[in-house]
């Protein structure tokens, strides 16, 4: 396996910005698979020919079958500042979910519920009002219509554990492809549409507005979605 320069989203002397592919680890897990950042820390010390290994902190996490825009940073001084941004909400996440399904009254909103993560399921489960041991999750969201498709762009006021994908199942509007949030298919597969779209965000060295478009994976529904977007000047 290997990084595929192309891949880079942005890079400078700090921050690395990546696209991941569904069904990439982003960290190594219990099953010690080789991770995105195995691959990134491998690819930056052969392409800087450093003599020891790469320096490479991960700033958020994107589950394994999603795709997108994912921060790294490439020195410590970045972790640090961005990892106080991403605890204080100051980098802007905007996610683009499909579903076959729609059963809210309005087409844009806010979706605020409570989650609970069980980590011996691997999965987050929701409530409408507050439990003991719950962390509040929000979200905003604006939908338009492809087909029978429904093209969600959702940003994140907080970023819980498999929060779109709890929340969108709990309304009973499940991400294609999402079987462990109530998706209903047979099909064996890595991934779900759900992409890590748009990124933004004030540089914490440089001082500049970073703002980060990633590509949608290469695939049908995604091409034609992209096409949708683009053709409709949709969101």
């Amino acid at each position: 396996m290997f990084f595929s320069e192309d891949r880079i989203l942005y890079e400078d002397n700090h921050i690395l910005i990546v696209n991941k592919l569904p069904g990439e680890l982003v960290q190594k897990d219990k099953k010690n698979d080789i991770s995105l950042e195995d691959l990134l820390k491998i690819f930056l010390k052969y392409k800087y020919n450093k003599p020891g290994n790469a320096f490479l902190g991960v700033i958020h996490r994107i589950d394994r079958p999603v795709s997108g825009a994912l921060i790294f940073a490439k020195t410590s001084k970045a972790l640090v500042k961005l990892n106080e941004m991403n605890k204080n909400h100051q980098i802007k996440k905007v996610y683009i979910a499909l579903t076959k399904n729609f059963t809210l009254n309005n087409t844009s909103g806010t979706l605020k519920n409570y989650l609970i993560k069980d980590s011996k399921l691997n999965i987050s489960k929701i409530f409408n009002s507050p439990i003991k041991g719950a962390k509040e999750a929000i979200l905003y969201y604006n939908v338009k219509k492809y087909k029978d498709i429904y093209v969600w762009k959702i940003t994140l006021e907080t970023g819980r554990h498999h929060q779109i994908r709890a929340q969108l199942g709990a309304i009973n509007c499940p991400i294609i492809l999402d079987k462990k949030y109530g998706y209903q298919t047979n099909k064996i597969t890595k991934k779900i549409y759900l992409h890590s779209f748009n990124i933004e965000f004030i540089h914490p060295i440089k001082k500049e507005n970073i703002n980060i478009i990633a590509p949608f994976p290469k695939d049908k529904l995604w091409n034609k979605v992209n096409f949708f977007l683009k053709s409709s000047n949709n969101f």
